[in-house]
């Protein structure tokens, strides 16, 4: 029988993917970072509220407002 020999490519194949998915996540970071220095307000959120979305939301708050959170547990006694 002869020894088996130790096989390295599977290692130096992993080393190399990895390598091509680190070059290829900072290219994009710095590509969307230069998009994003250029036009700073694409960052801003242009919508504005509607009456309808006004309403909506004091009904939800209403709603968060009546809501019994109240569990009666004692955080004492859990440790």
């Amino acid at each position: 029988m002869e020894p088996e020999k130790k096989s390295n490519g599977a290692l130096i194949g992993l080393i190399i993917i990895i390598l091509i998915l680190i070059i290829g996540g900072v290219y994009l970071w710095q590509k969307n970072r230069s998009k994003i220095i250029e036009n700073p307000q694409s960052l801003a959120v242009t919508k504005t509220v509607t009456p309808d979305d006004s309403a909506s939301l004091n009904t939800l708050e209403q709603d968060l407002n009546t809501t019994n959170t109240n569990i009666d547990v004692n955080v004492d006694s859990l440790k």
